[in-house]
């Protein structure tokens, strides 16, 4: 689910191109194989639709009432970085301040390349200006009539070692939070953040019935079932998968009739995982959705 004024811009888009969307770049693709929409802010993959004459909804939510700039847009794939949650190490914010989920998702990013073809696309995008002293982010995107792949690369381009968070934080359309299933996870130990972080284990499939906040500690690919629709949940490089819905204690960017129509499941690497890299050192962060079933 999308908001109206963006599923009309892409109604209107033949082909690809780019566009404005609540005072924010996009970039847009309208093809055979599907639709894709990015924000410039964020590198913020906001709408995916694979062709599938029997579907008309993209995989992704964004709210009906986005926060005007310099806001962050809340849905389709924010990128979390250096920081996920409010998660500061010194090296990230040395004096411990900083916006929730750091600065990554609202700063503005570049279009470096965008490699065209008949299958699908794939996007490369930087940002404007420098985030981290030591660490540089880019962003690619991949889409096709099969899967959507977005992948965080970061480089150590300094010279001590630093360690950091992050998260792909994944909002997923669904037809109602209180009956998606997540599969994949039966038997991970997770921290429950509406608990004050006690550690459990969990029993069987979750199910989605109140309030979740939880980090799982777990590599492995997930399964969203809502009832109509499974999606597969792959990712690499994290060993934390993040599962969050406020329930009825909706942030106020979430209107009340929207707000049981999404569930968060996210590729992270967060205060269970995080991430050391020296000089030099690469580290990608990478999710890749598909129907299950479907050859990823």
């Amino acid at each position: 689910m999308i908001p109206a004024s963006l599923r009309q811009l892409i109604d209107d888009t033949h082909g690809r191109r780019r566009a404005e969307w609540q005072g924010r770049e996009v970039w847009l693709a309208n093809e055979p194989w599907g639709e894709l929409a990015v924000s410039l802010q964020g590198a913020q993959v906001l709408h995916y639709l694979p062709f599938a004459p029997e579907t008309d909804e993209g995989w992704l939510w964004v709210t009906p009432t986005p926060q005007a700039l310099p806001g962050a847009i809340r849905g389709g794939i924010p990128v979390c970085w250096p920081w996920f949650a409010d998660e500061r190490f010194a090296d990230e914010s040395p004096d411990g301040q900083g916006p929730m989920h750091g600065p990554a998702r609202t700063a503005d990013w570049r279009l470096d390349a965008v490699d065209e073809h008949q299958e699908g696309v794939e996007l490369h995008l930087s940002p404007v200006a420098r985030l981290h002293q030591q660490l540089v982010p880019r962003v690619v995107v991949q889409a096709n009539a099969q899967r959507l792949h977005v992948e965080v690369i970061t480089e150590h381009v300094g010279e001590t070692p630093v360690k950091y968070t992050g998260a792909l934080h994944s909002y997923f359309s669904v037809r109602h939070c209180h009956e998606c299933r997540v599969e994949g996870l039966a038997g991970a130990r997770y921290l429950d953040k509406l608990e004050g972080f006690a550690e459990h284990v969990q029993q069987g499939e979750l199910g989605i019935r109140g309030p979740v906040d939880r980090i799982y500690q777990s590599n492995r690919e997930a399964i969203l079932d809502d009832g109509t629709r499974r999606l597969r949940i792959a990712k690499q490089g994290s060993d934390s998968t993040v599962v969050w819905h406020p329930d009825s204690a909706l942030p106020d960017d979430i209107p009340a009739d929207a707000g049981q129509r999404f569930l968060c499941v996210e590729a992270a690497c967060t205060r269970v995982d995080p991430v050391w890299l020296v000089p030099g050192a690469q580290h990608l962060l990478s999710t890749t959705i598909s129907r299950d079933g479907d050859s990823a």
